[in-house]
């Protein structure tokens, strides 16, 4: 797949800041999917060491509100002024995805990419956390780590190279997706689809000089992405 904007950015910088696989890519991919406009104001939920964040306000003309729980919102701030973006464009914060500092119809969009497994497998997060925090007609986009089917009755041995059964717990497939999405009201499903650029986004993470990307390569190497696969998810507040 081509990235232009993705690969705008140094594949040395892509790489120090990644916590996965190739989040610049996911993130283009997913917006690819979406209609959100020039000037929305944008969460970016689960925004890590800052990149989706940076290259949603860079490229996209976002006002971009990155919200992390376990990155330094300092150390972000320094990488997008690095990246030519000022505290009007992207504004990093500290903050738990259960407890969002944000006013009810705050944003245009909520993006979460390579997160949202993590905190919203409960089929109630996204009603009484994240929902009422978009405006009406608003989208939600999400690039979720997944499987191309539940496999956690007998787990392939390729998975459990590196991770292990209850790590997995927080990969499901499309169907189980839909079916936690289904028991929210007030939300439209407009689109869920397996992402063309997990293989490549996979293949860029491992290559990263960190002890998480060496962690996972060995699952990679033994067959794990025939069973891994990222899931597009795009809602839409009713």
């Amino acid at each position: 797949m081509n990235f232009p904007k993705a690969e705008s950015f140094p594949q040395s910088t892509t790489r120090a800041r990644s916590m996965g696989p190739n989040p610049l890519k996911l993130c283009e991919e997913l917006l690819g999917y979406a209609s959100v406009p020039t000037g929305s104001v944008v969460l970016d939920l689960g925004s890590g060491a800052g990149l989706t964040s940076a290259l949603m306000a860079r490229e996209y003309g976002f006002t971009v509100y990155a919200a992390d729980l376990w990155s330094d919102p300092s150390d972000n701030m320094r990488f997008f002024e690095g990246c030519g973006l000022s505290n009007w464009q992207v504004v990093p914060l500290k903050a738990d995805a259960t407890a969002l500092p944000f006013a009810h119809d705050f944003f245009d969009a909520i993006v979460s990419v390579d997160s949202y497994n993590y905190f919203g497998r409960d089929p109630h997060y996204l009603s009484e956390h994240l929902l009422p925090l978009v405006k009406r007609g608003g989208e939600l986009l999400f690039a979720i780590p997944g499987m191309v089917y539940d496999c956690h009755d007998d787990l392939p041995a390729c998975l459990l190279e590196s991770w292990t059964a209850e790590q997995l717990d927080y990969m499901h497939d499309i169907d189980w997706w839909r079916d936690n999405f289904v028991q929210t009201d007030g939300v439209k499903i407009v689109g869920m689809r397996e992402m063309s650029c997990t293989r490549e986004a996979w293949d860029d993470w491992i290559t990263c000089d960190n002890e998480y990307a060496a962690g996972d390569r060995a699952a990679v190497e033994a067959g794990a992405l025939n069973y891994l696969n990222t899931i597009a998810v795009i809602l839409r507040r009713r």
